[in-house]
């Protein structure tokens, strides 16, 4: 519709010219009627004669109808902010989840925001509502919760193409919230923790591994050199003497009771 060029024929040219006389014939009290001021932020459809006066919207600032044969329509191009209300998802997992988010949008072209659709917020209100439930009712609930940033991504590429010819232009869409039924919420909880303890348990287990085989190497240094050993004690008896223990404990080398319990049994 915005883009029709027909003329508004010879009845319309008449209706213009007798207006334009009447504007002649009142002004200077006419010229109030006929000076509209927009703002910086705003742009005028004009129609005359129920037709688009031009392919261009008007302004800001000054313009100039005719009372009787024009009338406008003012059409807002900051960006408007739309909030999604939290929408019922089944996602492909088969988990009920409530979702809601935020849309950004401003209007590109005031032509086609006014001549292509009845009332543009509301339709594109409506079509992020859709487009949500339908963009996360194919994914899991593990993509819902790590993917916001690629979902959001998806649904603004469809808002965009859909509102193209609507003279929108979808500059954002944020996921704001999630949100999960208790009993799922106790669920992935559980699954959680479990997931915890197995890789406590696998760290542990590791751990061990890595202890023994240290132990194992001091040792085969530890029975190479005996005087080691010794000073292997020595050391240990510094440390619990360090530590006000009133009962000290020194260790005998296991070699050296054998050779006690021969001799007692020989003699």
């Amino acid at each position: 519709i915005a883009d029709r060029r027909e003329g508004i024929g010879v009845c319309g040219w008449i209706l213009v010219s007798i207006s334009f006389i009447l504007v002649l014939i009142t002004f200077p009290i006419s010229i109030w009627a006929c000076i509209k001021v927009i703002r910086e932020y705003e742009r005028a459809v004009v129609f005359r004669l129920g037709r688009i006066l031009s392919k261009k919207a008007k302004g800001p600032g000054l313009i100039l109808i005719l009372p009787c044969t024009d009338t406008f329509i003012k059409v807002d191009l900051r960006t408007v902010t739309c909030s999604i209300p939290p929408q019922e998802i089944l996602t492909k997992d088969a988990v009920t989840t409530q979702v809601d988010g935020v849309v950004y949008y401003r209007v590109c072209s005031a032509v086609s925001a006014v001549a292509n659709i009845t009332d543009v917020h509301l339709a594109t209100f409506l079509l992020a509502q859709t487009t949500l439930r339908n963009v996360l009712g194919t994914q899991s609930l593990a993509q819902v919760l790590a993917g916001r940033e690629e979902t959001a991504r998806s649904i603004q590429d469809i808002l965009d193409s859909a509102t193209e010819h609507w003279g929108i232009k979808v500059s954002r869409v944020e996921i704001k919230d999630v949100r999960i039924p208790v009993g799922m919420q106790r669920v992935m909880a559980a699954e959680a923790e479990a997931a915890r303890e197995a890789r406590a348990k696998v760290v542990a287990a590791e751990g061990e591994i890595n202890a023994s085989k240290a132990l194992k190497q001091a040792s085969m240094v530890l029975s190479e050199s005996p005087a080691g050993l010794q000073l292997r004690y020595l050391q240990t008896l510094t440390t619990l003497a360090a530590e006000n223990n009133s009962t000290i404990v020194f260790p005998l080398p296991i070699n050296m009771l054998e050779e006690i319990v021969h001799k007692n049994r020989g003699g």
